[in-house]
């Protein structure tokens, strides 16, 4: 089957009623800035799934329905927010949203049982369902088209960032102050990167083609976004039914303290960081191949992590192919999304937000439900297995098929 050829990019033309009036790379950076705070905040507890469980006497399976609801919230969130404030300024909105996170850290920092916990982290999936929905598809109305991939790719750094900084960050801190520390400091941090939205985003009113049910309904009947929705599901499956537990694997498997766990996250988030430079600037020629050999990688190391992760060496090895590998994913099922439907990115925004945020919150549940059961090793065997179906989704699929117009 042929590569599809460059992803298509929506530019200025392509967007009825985009304001020409950008803010550039500092705009780009704020909104990179956010999304970091809403990555760090999603995943920090992986790091801290012990401390918190211990504080509230529960399992770490039931721990873990703290990366369960803001999935499940996001993946609604998405389309409904997004459609309920199709006329409302996107700079209103995403200043909003990171003020609402603030807030939901802040609950976490002094949640005085866990059901405050979980209900801070349903308004984490409000956020993140409604600023990845908007926010994804902003490129094309802060930078010049020619810049557009490049914008993209800055902006998906954050997702690594999380990982290299975020929740290393997350755990030292953890270890010296307790988990609540953890998610005050987080709250400055976002009401740092609210600072800076405020600062560099220009106006941005809604586009003359809002994005409405009938457009998403439009867009659900392209062979293009199908593909993409059943990939999209497959691999974040796989990832985040095992990342989700790795923290108790390290520690029962591979047995190493608190100190060394941070320190194996951050290998981890340094080689996701390397894999999203590289992964981004490979999708644009070439999708279809460095998604399925991103999926094959993931699947590599899971697979092999409960034979070879057993000591610290095989275990930091597999844990930097795993994140190198995972690194490229976010990207490459963006671009999927938008190739498929060019003419509606902020609804393509909404299809893969919803698809991924939908599929954290199912992966984390089931991946649970088999640590309390088996082991976190059965949890690393069917991600490998469900990373290859992933691969093989890949090149059967095709981002450039054909799909629905409004």
């Amino acid at each position: 089957m042929p590569e599809p050829g460059p992803v298509p990019e929506p530019t200025t033309e392509s967007v009825p009623g985009t304001d020409r009036r950008t803010g550039g790379l500092p705009a780009v950076l704020a909104v990179t800035a956010g999304v970091f705070a809403i990555v760090t905040t999603e995943i920090l507890p992986v790091g801290l799934l012990g401390p918190i469980g211990a504080t509230f006497r529960i399992s770490d399976g039931t721990t873990g329905l703290m990366m369960t609801l803001p999935g499940l919230v996001a993946a609604v969130a998405a389309p409904v927010v997004t459609v309920a404030t199709r006329r409302a300024d996107r700079r209103t909105m995403l200043c909003a949203l990171l003020l609402l996170l603030a807030l939901a850290d802040l609950l976490n920092a002094v949640a005085p049982a866990y059901s405050a916990v979980l209900l801070a982290r349903v308004a984490l999936g409000l956020v993140i369902g409604a600023f990845w929905s908007i926010g994804s598809g902003l490129a094309p109305r802060l930078v010049p088209p020619e810049r557009q991939a490049r914008a993209n790719t800055v902006i998906f750094t954050a997702v690594p960032l999380g990982s290299v900084l975020g929740v290393p960050a997350g755990v030292l801190l953890g270890s010296l102050a307790g988990w609540r520390a953890a998610f005050a400091a987080m709250a400055v941090l976002t009401l740092l990167a609210l600072a800076a939205l405020l600062a560099t985003l220009p106006a941005l009113p809604p586009p003359a083609t809002t994005t409405g049910l009938g457009v998403l309904r439009g867009l659900l009947t392209g062979r293009g976004i199908l593909a993409g929705l059943a990939v999209t599901f497959l691999i974040v499956l796989a990832h985040f039914g095992a990342y989700t537990y790795v923290t108790p694997f390290l520690a029962e498997v591979t047995r190493v303290g608190p100190g060394t766990i941070g320190a194996l996250l951050l290998a981890y988030g340094a080689a996701g960081l390397l894999g999203n430079l590289l992964g981004g600037a490979r999708a644009a020629r070439a999708l279809r191949s460095t998604f399925a050999s991103a999926a094959v990688l993931l699947a590599t190391a899971t697979l092999l992590l409960p034979v070879l992760g057993t000591d610290r060496p095989g275990a930091t090895a597999l844990l930097l192919i795993w994140g190198a590998a995972y690194g490229a994913v976010p990207v490459c099922s963006l671009s999927w999304f938008l190739a498929a439907a060019p003419h509606a990115p902020e609804a393509a925004g909404v299809l893969f937000t919803s698809s991924f945020q939908a599929t954290i919150g199912i992966a984390a549940l089931a991946g649970g439900g088999v640590v309390d059961r088996t082991s976190p090793g059965t949890v690393l065997v069917l991600a490998g297995l469900t990373a290859l179906l992933a691969a093989g989704t890949v090149l059967l699929g095709s981002p450039s098929a054909a799909t629905a117009r409004r």
